[in-house]
């Protein structure tokens, strides 16, 4: 006999009124780079833009509006390396509840002060979740503290199913939702609102490779947790999935695909560049499946329907260190870095006719090394090491042939 469903439709309308007055819908955007690459209409859910930077505000908002007053007197704990954490302090301080966020050592210092900003009490321990959670468990035994999960509780997906909701009311043609996939709250919110009310449409969560837990967790029945995990993508970094979204995603959700981290990478650059969106590796996965399908579509629509597409951008909290490791990562999986290095005459004026070679292709001139030790060179000669930038893989290889035209002899890096 099918179990009774642990979160209904009706428990995400309780959440969306209860929101109301909480957060506003976040923005749709229509894409039309992604709509002419994929050849179909492509709408960006904005979660991004969303308060506290993601979908968690939510979920975190509508279970702890929920405790008693005793159970706020205690106060909650939780485990976050950033979104969950920022979403629970914020609601936490809105509904004037003491928060205590245990964070990994080496969590980035943007997502530690704004957790902070919204009034919790930090402790950074260990290197991962895992041990963060469960000095979070022990916390909650010793204080009474409520331990708000990320993901795994009937509120917390409520609360994310009011996206769903949001989705059908902006995009009412809506053929196909794409949303990234970790421990699976917003995936099975969004499939729980969504299915009841359109059950024609095709909702599709999305994993990093280097995180999969969902496909051999479906394929047994049940969570399966992951022996390692390692990917860029920590908002979806989740080694097991949830008890609760699992069975509403199991019995919901169209299918599970995984994206790897050149697609994520690949994916941001994209966002960033032609969306003018600033989003996390996780918030990039959906869009991430999306440039993967159409390029192996080699110009075919992505999707076999041709109604409009989806993609929910989950979140937007990035350290802008990584975020500028990721652009030159995503450049160079574009084709648009080009670094190589040549061998001139050891006298004034070889750099700065190579550099007018260049400027005469349109190569913009990132970096350049000298070496004059390698054990080659003759001692009149100096070697130039070139990183350029450049339109793609087709102008870089013209920069390189005109190099031989004037009679250099590139040779590229490995």
């Amino acid at each position: 006999m099918p179990t009774t469903p642990s979160v209904t439709p009706a428990d995400i309308d309780a959440a969306r009124e209860l929101l109301a007055g909480v957060i506003s819908p976040t923005p749709m955007e229509f894409s039309q780079a992604l709509s002419t690459l994929a050849g179909v209409p492509v709408h960006l859910k904005c979660e991004n833009m969303g308060r506290a930077g993601s979908f968690k505000i939510r979920g975190a908002y509508t279970r702890m509006a929920a405790l008693s007053e005793e159970e706020r007197a205690r106060g909650v704990v939780a485990a976050s390396a950033g979104n969950h954490a920022q979403g629970v302090a914020l609601a936490a301080q809105l509904l004037g509840i003491e928060a205590t966020v245990f964070m990994p050592n080496g969590a980035s210092m943007p997502k530690l002060r704004a957790t902070r900003g919204y009034g919790a009490t930090v402790e950074q321990v260990g290197s991962t979740i895992d041990d963060c959670i469960e000095r979070a468990r022990a916390f909650e035994q010793e204080t009474g503290a409520v331990f708000i999960p990320p993901f795994d509780h009937p509120g917390i997906v409520a609360g994310q199913g009011t996206c769903g909701l949001e989705i059908l009311e902006e995009v009412p043609d809506v053929g196909t939702i794409l949303v990234c996939l970790g421990g699976g709250g917003l995936l099975a919110g969004i499939a729980t609102a969504v299915k009841a009310v359109r059950p024609d449409v095709r909702v599709i969560g999305v994993q990093a490779e280097e995180a999969a837990a969902w496909p051999g967790s479906l394929a047994a029945g049940h969570p399966v947790p992951v022996e390692r995990m390692s990917t860029m993508a920590d908002g979806i970094a989740v080694g097991r999935p949830g008890d609760v979204p699992f069975e509403l995603v199991r019995d919901l959700v169209d299918g599970v695909e995984t994206v790897g981290e050149d697609s994520i990478a690949r994916a941001m650059l994209f966002l960033l560049e032609r969306a003018k969106l600033v989003v996390e590796p996780a918030g990039a996965a959906a869009v991430a499946h999306l440039m993967d399908r159409a390029a192996a579509g080699q110009g075919e629509p992505a999707f076999d329907l041709d109604r409009p597409v989806v993609a929910v951008l989950s979140g937007g909290n990035i350290d802008t260190l990584l975020m500028l490791r990721i652009i030159q990562s995503g450049l160079g999986i574009a084709g648009r870095y080009l670094q190589f290095r040549v061998t001139v005459p050891d006298r004034p004026g070889s750099l700065s006719t190579l550099l007018a070679h260049l400027a005469e292709q349109r190569a913009n001139v990132l970096e350049v090394q000298h070496g004059r030790t390698t054990a080659s060179l003759h001692v009149h000669e100096v070697q130039i090491g070139i990183t350029v930038e450049t339109d793609g893989p087709e102008h870089s290889a013209s920069v390189i042939e005109a190099l031989h035209e004037h009679g250099y002899r590139p040779v590229l890096a490995g």
